[in-house]
């Protein structure tokens, strides 16, 4: 997993409560466990008319927020079953930070363990960087210090979970985070197989 520090970047604005997972990734593409290529199916509903070709109401197709890394979205984000492919998919599709005033628990942890930093601010500040976003201002996330910097030089701070923190700076997956005890692990290995050998 990628590690977290900072990100300057585009960012898209999402204004739609209660994007469930499967506006995320609808069913029909749950059929792979592969991590990469569901971006291109992401939002699909919205994303495409019933021709094939892109949508261009809806606002991710728009020119300007092509290329975006952050999110700004709408309250309850990520609600519904809970499928890891919508993670999978929003990081697919360049995502690497989600901000909305609330968020689902199980898409909020499945995006943690998938190194998407989700910001949950009041709604207020959401809004605002929501304006930002749709006069096409950069945003950056500084997750050591647990800020976001505006295009007006203001300054918002954000709380997250020390280990889910820990986690992001130093890009843990739970692989990662299982392989930071490695030399106990083959001590304990050793150990068993010199007092269990018939193991």
């Amino acid at each position: 997993m990628n590690k977290f520090t900072t990100l300057t970047a585009k960012a898209a604005p999402l204004d739609i409560a209660n994007v469930d997972t499967d506006m995320i990734i609808p069913k029909q593409f749950l059929r792979t466990i592969k991590r990469s290529g569901l971006g291109v199916h992401a939002f699909d509903d919205m994303r495409y008319l019933d021709d094939g070709k892109l949508n261009p109401d809806f606002i991710l197709n728009k020119p300007e927020y092509q290329g975006a890394e952050i999110l700004v979205a709408g309250d309850n984000f990520g609600c519904g079953s809970s499928r890891e492919h919508a993670p999978w998919a929003l990081a697919d599709m360049g995502f690497k930070c989600i901000i909305a005033p609330s968020f689902a628990d199980i898409f909020f942890n499945n995006s943690f363990k998938n190194g998407i930093l989700l910001i949950t601010l009041p709604k207020d500040d959401v809004q605002k960087l929501m304006d930002d976003a749709a006069k096409g201002q950069d945003l950056t996330i500084d997750l050591e210090f647990q800020t976001i910097h505006r295009g007006n030089n203001e300054t918002m701070k954000f709380d997250i979970d020390p280990f889910r923190k820990h986690c992001l700076l130093n890009g843990l997956d739970d692989i990662g985070l299982t392989m930071e005890h490695k030399s106990k692990i083959e001590e304990f290995e050793a150990d068993i197989a010199t007092k269990r050998s018939w193991l």
